[in-house]
């Protein structure tokens, strides 16, 4: 696009194509550039050319970002001294790269330019001229409403025009329609894109709230957020949600909320593992991470979903004593994109040890808010015994659940989740329909986690007073 405005066009263009076609003017047709100057095809040689070259010029060196490494250090070199001859002359050089790889030699003397993905109106355009030429013909139905159109919209926010061109013209082809629905083949695309990255794993979850017992206020909370999403929103002059911090006792549904999450918002959900960041070279790491957090932007809106974050980051403080410093360069780098960052990504962070915790991660405007999510309360696990049955085939009404909820004090959600199993074990074994009885038995025989743990989750409780909202109503 660049090279369409006139003070452009009145220079003498050349490529350097993919190292392939040598130094060629700009229009060569592909046919023409076979051996056109193939000695230029090597870099010191095509870097040569800029010197040589008289007339005002633009050079354009396409994908040129592989002979800028440690090992290229003489075409890094080379680049350096033209730079400096370049500042008394009418030529200039544009590296075209897919990634950002600036030698430390070099971050002085070039410039960068990131080329942004295309915005909604500009998606808008794109969707509109799609369904211009599909009226040609009749068997293609348009079934979009403004607000269905809004959310396909929002779904292809993060591709290319040429990517979402693609998955539109693939949905019409396959369906003869295009209607909100199709959300899915979307977020089909973005999947793509994620797995050729390694870095983060696309989570494809059909979790939703209805699936989740108690936790009230953290429900609504998300689903007032879930209005913020919306152009009459941000006309409003609301921001797009952050982040949250889910705190609290393992088993009682932190993770399964981040997964609700995606399916109530109709986004992608994205897995951040710590794990697959940290690389044997120096500085290798960090550029892991900023790499991960380049890919969920380029697919926003979505969640990023980052589980046990206090075991992520343990030892971050102390890190220049064991790693190098390499935990605490890493998670510095996650709090900046946390503070910094404008794309529409939001956070579910989970946790289980606040004194895992750097203290950094908790301060106001990183994330909207941190959550405290204890063991449930009688009425919630009386919801979350109906829902496990039910999922189960069960009806919920034919078991005594008022008897299992007060049984089960001190039970996590995942606790209540597996004397139901079991319960379906022994009635399985025992050739009977499950009963109230078999649950109960299951149910007895079980130590809850909380009983070995009451030290680790009173304290807790503890530091969750008053720094901390509870995602229940009050724990009875």
């Amino acid at each position: 696009e660049y090279l369409k405005f006139p003070l452009v066009q009145r220079l003498i263009l050349l490529d350097l194509v993919s190292a392939t076609t040598g130094l060629v003017p700009a229009g060569t047709s592909i046919q023409s550039q076979k051996h056109r100057n193939a000695p230029t095809r090597e870099p010191l040689l095509a870097l040569d050319q800029v010197i040589d070259q008289v007339e005002p010029a633009l050079f354009v060196f396409k994908d040129f970002h592989p002979f800028l490494t440690k090992h290229n250090f003489a075409v890094v070199r080379r680049l350096k001294e033209i730079a400096l001859h370049l500042k008394h002359s009418q030529k200039t050089i544009i590296l075209i790269s897919p990634v950002q790889e600036i030698p430390t030699e070099l971050e002085k003397e070039i410039t960068v330019l990131n080329h942004p993905l295309p915005t909604r109106d500009e998606l808008s355009a794109l969707l509109d001229r799609i369904i211009e030429d599909v009226k040609k013909f009749p068997q293609v139905k348009i079934e979009l409403d403004d607000a269905g159109r809004e959310r396909l919209l929002q779904a292809a926010l993060g591709l290319t025009l040429a990517e979402a061109e693609n998955v539109f013209a693939r949905i019409i082809v396959q369906d003869e329609r295009l209607a909100a629905d199709d959300i899915g083949a979307v977020f089909a695309e973005k999947q793509q894109i994620i797995r050729k990255n390694g870095l983060l794993e696309y989570c494809a979850t059909q979790e939703t709230f209805q699936r989740v017992g108690g936790l009230a206020v953290l429900k609504d909370w998300l689903q007032k957020r879930s209005m913020a999403l919306t152009d009459e929103a941000r006309s409003f002059g609301l921001p797009p949600p952050k982040g949250i911090l889910l705190l609290g006792v393992q088993g009682c549904g932190k993770s399964l909320c981040a997964k609700a999450v995606s399916s109530l918002w109709q986004m992608p959900l994205l897995r951040f593992d710590m794990g697959r960041m940290f690389g044997s070279l120096v500085g290798s790491s960090e550029e892991n991470v900023r790499k991960a957090i380049s890919v969920a932007e380029s697919v926003a809106p979505a969640i990023l979903w980052v589980d046990e974050i206090d075991k992520a980051f343990a030892g971050s403080q102390g890190s220049g004593l064991t790693d190098g410093g390499t935990t605490a360069r890493v998670f510095g780098t996650f709090l900046t994109w946390l503070s910094e960052k404008t794309a529409p990504v939001f956070v579910v962070a989970t946790a289980n040890d606040i004194s895992q915790l750097p203290p950094e991660l908790l301060r106001k405007g990183r994330l909207d808010e941190i959550f405290f999510v204890d063991l449930p309360s009688e009425s919630e696990r009386a919801e979350i015994f109906r829902i496990h049955l039910a999922r189960r085939g069960r009806a919920p009404e034919n078991f005594d659940v008022a008897k299992l909820a007060g049984q089960s004090q001190d039970f996590s959600g995942a606790e209540i989740e597996e004397a139901v199993i079991s319960g379906l074990y022994e009635a399985y074994y025992a050739r009977a329909e499950l009963g109230t009885a078999h649950v109960s038995e299951a149910l007895r025989q079980t130590v809850p986690l909380a009983k070995t743990m009451d030290e680790q989750i009173a304290r807790l409780r503890g530091w969750a007073d008053g720094r901390a909202r509870n995602a229940s109503v009050a724990r009875m």
